[in-house]
């Protein structure tokens, strides 16, 4: 009897004690969904998460906690809240969490994005905005950005003269990589099938879910299912890889005339003009994230406006007519034509909104304790910014949100290089992406292009696959289906 009182009498304590807790959390943290134990809501992510999480937020409201196993994250779906964190308290998230992929494949943090906050993120980010991404710089790669262009519509060209339909998102990649590997790297490599190869892999295991990251205890399963032998095998492929780019550099192995990242990156380690060393770790580390950073995300970009394009013919008229009145008598666009180009760039702003390249950005992590809307944040929380949820906001964007209309940008002042908290497709703050200008170039030369030397339309025999928006899994998100069309040359 005396056995079943305390029984009792313990198991009340705890019910209180939890009650207590949780009232005290509740009126403390953001509002957060139920949890299993151990796994907190990882369940809830499914294939796409940008989307399961704004079906939540738009439950528990645009600053939610979860709990990825033992890990808080804070998700963040609104512009306001957006811009409570990038820019409010912009110092306080300005850190990036630790994960073992990111470690494994970005050299421990010694890239720039997934850097920690502090002085070498600083003065690596200083290296990359003065030296690498300069007006000047993009400048110099101008003839190189011609190069590939021509190239590939002549590719182009030549399917449109049979009327075979154009495998859009393959010449769209490879235009991508070929201009980022002559600029970081000095020469294509992305025709290489152990380049290519090697690249698929490494943008693969970006998108993996590590166990270990969020449910230390459990890290085991990451060895049993082959994640912590594929991460070593990577990293060691990668560094062989930039190991001999660096190299060849060094010993003068190159048919390049013009200077490339690497060479600027080695002559600031030679020179120490910079105040500080760049050791040979942090050259291989800045120029993967050039390379993968700028590729993916350009590419992606693209692939998306040419599909929304085309399945909105009023609008792919409406372009056709801006770009053709402009560069009317010329056979192709230069990127002097692009500058009153208006229509162009709302076109361009409308796909971010809809599709930006990643939908969840590079996570943030809270480097103190903070209070965020009367919301305690403890330091070490991490912060997902949906920035696919916030491009679809009703009350910023109005009740057609999920409408494809560029012409919404034609009189808004909004625009996605940090300043407007409406579209941010590649962040804010501190952790802005410093290489916007230098992709955007690419971008819409390449986009005025495609829409000026050709007439575009889906294949009569185009499956809803085809013609759809289907999105692929992983960080960058693009089309889960290539996109096939029929070009018809007007030269």
């Amino acid at each position: 009897m005396e056995m079943m009182i305390m029984i009792l009498l313990l198991s009340s304590i705890i019910f209180i004690t939890i009650l207590f807790l949780t009232k005290g959390r509740k009126s403390n943290t953001p509002p957060s969904p139920p949890t299993f134990p151990l796994i907190g809501n990882l369940h809830q992510l499914g294939h796409h998460p940008h989307r399961s999480l704004c079906f939540l937020s738009n439950r528990y409201g645009p600053l939610m906690l979860l709990h990825f196993g033992s890990v808080p994250v804070l998700v963040v779906s609104s512009m306001e809240a957006a811009r409570d964190v990038l820019k409010t308290h912009d110092r306080t998230f300005a850190s990036r969490p630790r994960s073992k992929i990111f470690q494994k494949l970005l050299y421990d943090g010694q890239d720039v994005a997934a850097a920690p906050y502090g002085e070498y993120w600083r003065q690596m980010k200083s290296v990359c905005v003065i030296h690498l991404l300069s007006n000047k710089m993009v400048r110099s790669f101008r003839d190189v950005r011609e190069e590939e262009i021509s190239l590939m519509m002549e590719k182009i060209r030549k399917s449109s003269s049979s009327s075979l339909p154009v495998n859009l998102s393959d010449h769209l990649a490879n235009l991508s990589n070929d201009v980022i590997c002559r600029v970081a790297l000095g020469r294509k490599y992305w025709r290489e099938t152990d380049f290519k190869e090697l690249m698929e892999r490494f943008t693969r295991l970006l998108g993996v879910f590590s166990v270990g990251t969020f449910v230390p205890w459990l890290a085991w399963i990451d060895r049993i299912r082959g994640l912590d032998g594929q991460l070593q095998k990577m990293k060691n492929d990668l560094d062989d890889f930039f190991e001999r780019v660096v190299q060849d550099h060094v010993d003068g192995d190159r048919d390049q005339d013009r200077n490339d990242f690497v060479d600027v990156l080695l002559t600031l380690q030679r020179d120490k003009s910079i105040g500080f060393e760049i050791d040979r770790v942090s050259i291989k580390a800045i120029v993967l994230d050039v390379f993968v950073g700028g590729a993916d995300t350009t590419y992606t970009l693209m692939e998306w406006t040419m599909t929304e394009l085309l399945r909105h013919p009023e609008c792919l008229n409406r372009l056709q007519e801006e770009v053709r009145t402009i560069c009317k008598g010329k056979l192709s666009v230069s990127e002097e034509d692009i500058q009153d180009m208006n229509y162009l760039k709302a076109v361009i702003k409308e796909t971010l909104r809809l599709h930006p390249p990643l939908p969840l950005m590079v996570p943030h992590e809270s480097i103190h304790d903070v209070r965020l809307r009367n919301y305690y944040i403890p330091a070490g929380t991490q912060v997902m910014i949906n920035a696919w949820a916030i491009g679809r906001e009703v009350v910023t964007w109005g009740p057609d949100a999920e409408e494809f209309r560029p012409e919404r940008h034609l009189d808004s002042s909004i625009d996605f290089r940090g300043q407007h908290y409406e579209l941010i497709p590649f962040g804010a703050g501190r952790r802005i992406c410093p290489a916007i200008s230098f992709a955007f170039v690419l971008n819409e030369v390449v986009l005025a292009n495609l829409v000026h030397q050709f007439d575009w339309r889906f294949p009569v025999e185009s499956t809803k696959d085809q013609t759809g928006v289907a999105e692929s899994t992983g960080i960058a998100i693009h089309r889960m289906f290539p996109l096939y069309a029929i070009a018809s040359s007007t030269t």
